[in-house]
């Protein structure tokens, strides 16, 4: 039989001694590294580190990075932990022309809004004066230029209402459509109010009714290609689709004119 060894109490004492040493040493450098944490934490609040040393703004084009600031409410006197996203994304929202903001922090005190702008999908002409109509149908009335180049021009368009239901077909269309419209004139039938008529940069002319204009519209190239180059004429997209030429419009009013 195996004769177990046995550890006399005086032997085990200096191990238990050693332990409790080290557990206390362990504790008092957690205690003071905590506390040196505090201490740094404290500092580092009370210093100019804390608060927002720079603000740049990224992503805007048509409005002014200054006010962009000054309306997000942030300031170099702002703690740059304390920053109130929520808070700024609504200031930012009020702004026509802003559509979405992000807000990001760069350690240890920059800040960067990242801003997507509405864009102008058209243009309305009010007393000689060009004002953008933005992509969410907004007419942009403290903003005005001299010609409309990059979107179409709307004429005789009067209801905010009728702007956002055409405004929201022309964002349905792809770019090389929509930018081959030069005019867009609101002419309401009797029997259908949402009549139009486009005059396209590429010399012919378009009738439609808004709400069936972007499905339509997206044939417009495969029925342009189709013609015969050097006709010119109306292209009907109101209900079905057809083409008129000027040639045997101008032979059919001649036509009728003579047997008046």
């Amino acid at each position: 039989m195996v004769e177990k060894k046995v550890v006399s109490l005086e032997d085990r004492i200096p191990k238990l001694q050693q332990q409790r040493k080290q557990k206390s040493n362990r504790r008092l450098i957690s205690f003071l590294s905590i506390f040196f944490l505090l201490i740094l934490l404290v500092i580092y609040f009370q210093s100019p580190l804390s608060k927002v040393a720079s603000i740049s703004v990224e992503g805007n084009e048509h409005v002014d990075s200054k006010e962009i600031i000054e309306l997000s409410g942030i300031t170099t006197s702002t703690g740059f932990w304390n920053i109130n996203i929520s808070e700024v994304e609504k200031n930012l929202s009020n702004h026509l022309q802003i559509k979405h903001v992000e807000i990001q922090k760069k350690f240890p005190n920059e800040v960067v809004l990242n801003v997507a702008e509405y864009a102008s999908i058209a243009y309305i002409e009010k007393s000689s004066t060009y004002y953008p109509i933005l992509e969410n149908g907004q007419a942009l009335e403290e903003k005005s230029i001299a010609l409309p180049a990059d979107a179409p021009l709307l004429v005789d368009w009067n209801s905010e209402e009728d702007i956002k239901e055409l405004t929201a077909e022309l964002l349905k269309l792809p770019p090389t459509i929509l930018n081959s419209i030069s005019e867009i004139h609101h002419t309401p039938g009797k029997t259908d109010p949402w009549l139009i008529k486009l005059y396209m940069n590429d010399g012919f002319e378009v009738h439609a009714s808004v709400r069936t204009f972007a499905k339509k519209m997206k044939s417009y190239p495969s029925i342009v290609n189709a013609l015969d180059e050097n006709s010119r004429g109306v292209i009907h997209l109101e209900v079905g689709s057809y083409f008129e030429s000027y040639e045997e419009m101008k032979k059919e009013e001649e036509s009728a004119s003579n047997e008046e």
